[in-house]
């Protein structure tokens, strides 16, 4: 277990966005959170490196730990922690640089200037999504460039340059077409070697297709949780089985 939830409720002033979650999250696997849009699906993805908290009005109560360590804490290190876990979003946000500058923004960010050093970086973090081989003669050409499929994948190579353990993945695949997220998703089945996954979707068969464990959310409450097979083939709760049934949402 890499990540643990007890008691979390969050709160935009006086509207719970999410109630009570208990939720406990395995390392190196690829966790999918579905519902209906509105449902608190990505407010838990950002609860996991504290991006709410740059939501004017939001309170928390609970706990979560990452490797038993309490990210709420007063003492905890932010920076570190959005270091460590890392988040894409549903659109590619490319920078309006080149190919290698996007890679090495976040290491030189880090204090590593290094040249030879980026440039292992670089081709390390490219080749690991499979850009490596297509782009090393490019790597000075506008990031913007690129297809929304390969900017996609730079995003997370921008990600992985850092080294984090985490990766938060809200809607990755919304703004590509099927082709583009076929290989998205093949990539995402490879990197959980390495990383803790957690994809928010509204794609019921994505999830079928890729994720090992699933949570379905319902107005702010984690309804149900367990393998994809359970959740999709033999839910526990009536609630889930309306909505993979199509009965709402």
């Amino acid at each position: 277990m890499i990540i643990r939830t007890a008691n979390l409720n969050l709160y935009y002033h006086k509207f719970q966005a999410l109630q009570n979650v208990n939720v406990n999250i395995q390392r190196n696997i690829i966790t999918g959170i579905i519902g209906s849009s509105g449902c608190g699906k990505s407010t838990l993805l950002r609860v996991f490196n504290r991006m709410n908290d740059l939501i004017e009005g939001v309170g928390i109560t609970g706990s979560v730990l990452i490797d038993g360590e309490d990210i709420y804490s007063p003492m905890h290190d932010l920076i570190q922690l959005r270091k460590r876990v890392g988040m894409v979003f549903q659109r590619p946000n490319a920078f309006p640089l080149s190919i290698f500058d996007n890679i090495a923004y976040g290491p030189r960010v880090w204090s590593i200037s290094d040249k030879k050093t980026l440039s292992e970086i670089v081709e390390r973090s490219l080749s690991a999504v499979d850009l490596f081989a297509d782009l090393q003669d490019k790597l000075d050409s506008p990031a913007l460039g690129l297809s929304a499929e390969k900017q996609q994948r730079l995003c997370i190579a921008r990600l992985l340059a850092v080294e984090p353990e985490i990766l938060l993945m809200d809607e990755p695949c919304s703004a590509l077409d099927p082709i583009a997220t076929g290989k998205i998703e093949e990539l995402m089945i490879e990197l959980k070697k390495k990383y803790t996954i957690i994809i928010v979707t509204h794609n019921m068969q994505q999830a079928a297709r890729i994720a090992d464990e699933v949570g379905f959310m319902l107005l702010g409450e984690l309804v149900e949780f367990g393998t994809a097979k359970m959740i999709f083939t033999n839910p526990r709760d009536r609630r889930t089985f309306d909505y993979i049934s199509g009965r709402f949402g």
